[in-house]
């Protein structure tokens, strides 16, 4: 039961990255894309950002436990 909320989150992770790349790929197929710099450049602004927000929904969840009383240790 605790390894729920890891595989679950893991496969949204993979989910949302596979998604974000066929996208991008349709988008650059279709003829509107940007130099291959620039994609990976905007593919790598995107990864930052969807790191920074999964950091932020991490702590902000940490914290409303925390402040619910809740043991979010590991035994």
């Amino acid at each position: 039961m605790e390894w729920v909320p890891v595989g679950f989150i893991t496969l949204k992770a993979l989910v949302f990255c596979a998604t974000m790349f066929f996208a991008i790929k349709w988008h650059y197929e279709q003829g509107q894309g940007l130099s291959k710099r620039a994609l990976l450049l905007t593919a790598g602004k995107v990864a930052a950002v969807f790191i920074l927000v999964l950091t932020a929904v991490l702590l902000l969840t940490f914290g409303v436990a925390a402040g619910l009383g809740m043991d979010l240790r590991l035994p």
